[in-house]
């Protein structure tokens, strides 16, 4: 199993989704949070209300467990879907997962997703 962290600009989140929903990966974790660094877009760069100290862009943090084959077609999904081409379009994380467990009934590893 595979971890996959997506950082991507807030206003491609929908379509990356639709995208990932249709290829049938529609069990994710959506976060709103905001990036900071020299990769962000000087045009979205804005003081952030929750950080003050920090010139911030909105980002979407997307979060998929999948099968190590689909690596792959999800990562290819997020990087079609989220490019723009400028400067903050985001990264793409992908981290081996030892064990899951599925806290309703208790089943690991595949089943768990």
């Amino acid at each position: 199993m595979k971890l996959i962290k997506a950082y991507i600009r807030h206003r491609k989140i929908e379509e990356v989704y639709e995208a990932l929903k249709a290829e049938g990966f529609g069990a994710m974790t959506l976060v709103e949070c905001e990036g900071t660094g020299k990769y962000t877009d000087n045009e979205e760069r804005h003081i952030s209300e929750k950080y003050p100290f920090a010139d911030a862009c909105k980002v979407t943090k997307i979060e998929l467990l999948i099968p190590k084959s689909d690596v792959k077609k999800v990562v290819g999904i997020i990087r079609e879907k989220g490019r723009t081409g400028y400067q903050g379009d985001g990264m793409v994380i992908v981290s081996p997962v030892d064990e899951a467990y599925k806290i309703k009934n208790n089943d690991s590893g595949m089943q768990s997703i």
